[in-house]
């Protein structure tokens, strides 16, 4: 069967079509997740899935009980769905493949048999060719955004833009720790659902301005005072380290220094803003927000920038990144507030 995107997928479920089996890949475990429940929505009710509805783990299965449970009849009801998660457990010259393989090139009409392989791992390519193979990479950073939106609606909460917004920008894209955060969010929500930006900042513990966003865009607008002020409430959260810290600004001072340069040749703002946009969109650098808007943050901050400047932080930056992982660092505050200061006196030097 042909591949399938993930909106496919659900557009084909919502028009009442079912494959008989899915293969589901690619990053995003928590979006497997979701198209699992929706396939077993479409495919059993509610009321006839004691009987009828299977999940196990591929590493418990053998080749006997796997034939068993794909070839099981439904009972009292039109189908029954088997989940099995965790392909990639199986080794690759087992004979349960021949199993599964035999089931997919003639699939049971009453059995819907899911699939799912872990992130990170490559997809079995007989497996994809035999079945509607959905591949489901991470997503990008304004589809982070809706995602959080819809999740909460399900959990009848209402997101204000700067709610969601800020819950992204304190607890990172990483959507398993976005929606462990909307649950607490659910529990301790008022009777109405309505959450704004100060409750999220006060159930996940970092209050609006000092986020790790916060703190890089402070260094690479060259407000020194602001960014070093930053450090110690940014390091203090939950999954923060210097070195995440680092990195996200290097990633930061890199497209800056690429603005710099469009610049430097002659660019107008508004094309420099362009490029910079295709620029991330190619390369999709990890932990940033929305990339029309950094495109434009990055565009600002190099006009308060000289190219020479720019290469001193990023030497700064990358001495920073090697003290941090060295095994006798016992100051990541004071290695951080260093290279912020160093900073500033190349800007006094340009000045």
């Amino acid at each position: 069967m042909a591949g399938s995107s993930l909106e496919r997928a659900y557009r084909s479920l919502k028009a009442g079509e079912i494959a008989p089996a899915y293969y589901l890949t690619g990053d995003e475990d928590v979006l497997k997740d979701e198209l699992v429940t929706a396939i077993i929505d479409a495919a059993v009710e509610p009321a006839a899935r004691d009987f009828n509805l299977d999940v196990r783990s591929a590493g418990d299965l053998d080749g006997e009980t796997l034939h068993a449970l794909i070839e099981t009849p439904p009972m009292l009801a039109e189908r029954r769905v088997v989940v099995i998660r965790g392909l990639d457990q199986w080794r690759k010259q087992a004979k349960i493949w021949d199993v599964l393989r035999a089931f997919l090139d003639r699939p049971s009409p009453s059995t819907v048999l899911i699939l799912t392989h872990a992130a990170g791992q490559k997809p079995d390519a007989q497996v994809a060719r035999r079945s509607e193979h959905v591949e489901i990479p991470s997503l990008k950073p304004d589809q982070v955004h809706r995602w959080v939106t819809r999740r909460a609606q399900r959990r009848a909460l209402t997101f204000d833009g700067a709610a969601a917004a800020h819950l992204v920008d304190a607890v990172g894209g990483d959507l398993s720790i976005l929606a462990m955060e909307i649950e607490k969010l659910a529990a301790a929500a008022p009777a109405n659902g309505s959450v704004d930006a100060a409750f999220v900042a006060d159930l996940v513990g970092v209050r609006r301005g000092e986020t790790i966003h916060d703190w890089v865009d402070a260094a690479v607008a060259r407000d020194i005072a602001r960014a070093t002020a930053l450090v110690e409430p940014v390091l203090a959260q939950s999954g923060v380290s210097a070195v995440q810290m680092v990195a996200a600004l290097g990633t930061a001072l890199v497209g800056v220094r690429l603005g710099r340069a469009l610049l430097d040749r002659g660019s107008a703002p508004a094309r420099v803003e362009r490029e910079l946009l295709e620029a991330i969109r190619d390369a999709r650098p990890a932990r940033i927000r929305r990339w029309g808007e950094e495109a434009r943050r990055w565009t600002t901050a190099a006009g308060l920038w000289t190219s020479s400047a720019l290469d001193d932080a990023l030497r700064s930056a990358f001495e920073a990144d090697r003290a941090l992982k060295s095994t006798t660092v016992s100051d990541e505050r004071g290695i951080l507030t260093t290279m912020l200061l160093q900073f500033a006196h190349a800007k006094q030097a340009a000045a």
